[in-house]
């Protein structure tokens, strides 16, 4: 196993290069970059935007940048973000721990209630209970999730005004007691996790679903029933880990956008993470710190297919590596 993981790790790098360089090459396929914005304002004058060019080589090819940033990237330099006046290290950093906590949370509850609901459903087919669990399904898919959080956000805030608008803390939250500080934070949380939950709930349960119908027409789970074993013991110890494997690959794409796949939200609900900053980024020409978001979302997808295999050889154990 040790040997796998160190040959997908090497075999990770040139896809990490193939990766970044696609991405280069498409930011600049856009006209104009950070600095032409510059030139429109007055008091900056031309001689100085020239200086910045040249600092950070956008005088000369793309080919060229891109050889300089991978200089830059061996002694883990980012890059200088233009649009917050900060290295990109440092901007990902602070707003990185708000995405990640918000993500995790969002996934715990997918997972802890779609896996439950789509072997329940499974078990009870065409049941009144599963065409009812099914339509809920289908809704959550449907809508999508800048209308759910606007709707959430009236309902619970402005009509009920039990849940805060937005942000992720109050304004007194200095004064609060470090329980009442946690406390605060979580209920800051609650929209824009159920948000963010919802559509992939609504997936992972009819996935699970398919999966555990799938192996429950099994042969060698028919011969478990034959031999006279208890319901819950072929559910639980037959069925269900060979169903599990296809949620567990999903696990593993899930992982890659941990930083990302929580932008809209973000915005809407002002949680402060990495989706305003990412999107004024793209906006501004921003390059490093678009690179360097890049960079982290396939470093997160090399990580997270790697955990899936391993949690895959560790469920199923038909799967070895060598």
């Amino acid at each position: 196993m040790i040997t796998y993981i160190l040959r997908r790790l090497l075999i990770s790098i040139p896809l990490l290069l193939g990766m970044t360089f696609i991405s280069f090459m498409f930011i600049h396929l856009a006209p104009g970059d950070y600095f032409d914005a510059l030139r429109l304002n007055p008091e900056i004058s031309e001689e100085t935007i020239s200086l910045y060019e040249a600092k950070y080589h956008f005088d000369k090819s793309p080919l060229i940048q891109y050889f300089y940033w991978l200089k830059s990237l061996a002694t883990l330099d980012l890059g200088y973000s233009f649009t917050n006046k900060a290295p990109v290290l440092d901007v990902i950093a602070s707003r990185a721990i708000n995405t990640i906590l918000l993500s995790v949370v969002a996934m715990f509850i997918t997972w802890l209630v779609a896996i439950p609901i789509g072997i329940y459903c499974a078990v009870n087919q065409y049941s009144w209970s599963d065409r009812i669990f099914s339509s809920i399904s289908f809704l959550g898919m449907s809508i999508p999730n800048f209308f759910l959080a606007l709707l959430m956000l009236f309902f619970f805030s402005v009509v009920l005004g039990v849940l805060p608008s937005g942000g992720m803390t109050s304004s007194n939250f200095d004064e609060l007691t470090t329980w009442s500080q946690i406390g605060d934070v979580a209920a800051h949380m609650v929209i824009p996790a159920l948000v963010i939950a919802t559509a992939a709930m609504a997936g992972y349960q009819r996935l699970m679903r398919g999966n555990m119908l799938e192996v429950l027409r099994a042969q060698y789970v028919l011969t478990a029933r034959a031999k006279g074993l208890p319901e819950n013991k072929v559910l639980y110890r037959h069925a269900l880990r060979n169903a599990i494997n296809p949620m567990i690959t999903i696990f593993g794409f899930e992982l890659s956008g941990i930083l990302s796949g929580a932008a809209l939200t973000e915005i809407i609900t002002s949680w402060p993470g990495l989706g305003t900053v990412m999107l004024t980024a793209v906006r501004s020409q921003d390059l490093f710190l678009v690179m360097g978001s890049a960079l982290m979302g396939g470093v997160l997808l090399v990580i997270g297919n790697l955990i899936a295999d391993i949690l895959l050889a560790w469920s199923d154990p038909r799967i070895q590596y060598q």
